[in-house]
């Protein structure tokens, strides 16, 4: 899996953020998408790594800014994994 940020400029409020959420999930088949205007970004947990221009063109077809992408590999953690280490 892997966990991607993505810079995001433009978002006003939470029907933007929503709006964003709704366009990645659609383009890339995602089931886990946040966003949020105040520290303008939107993660995205992925089976696979998403190509860089597909986000950018899924971010500005909502019309925001898109800043910059930073992907690395995302391990799911438990509930109980910070108390038992696993």
């Amino acid at each position: 899996m892997f966990k991607t940020v993505v810079g995001v400029e433009g978002m006003a409020c939470g029907h933007c953020e929503k709006h964003l959420c709704d366009a990645v999930m659609e383009k890339f088949g995602v089931k886990n998408v946040t966003a949020s205007r105040e520290k303008k970004e939107c993660e995205i947990i992925s089976e696979n790594e998403l190509d860089e221009t597909k986000v950018r063109e899924a971010v500005e077809s909502c019309g925001f800014k898109f800043l910059a992408m930073k992907s690395e590999t995302y391990e799911k953690k438990g509930l109980f994994s910070s108390l038992f280490g696993r």
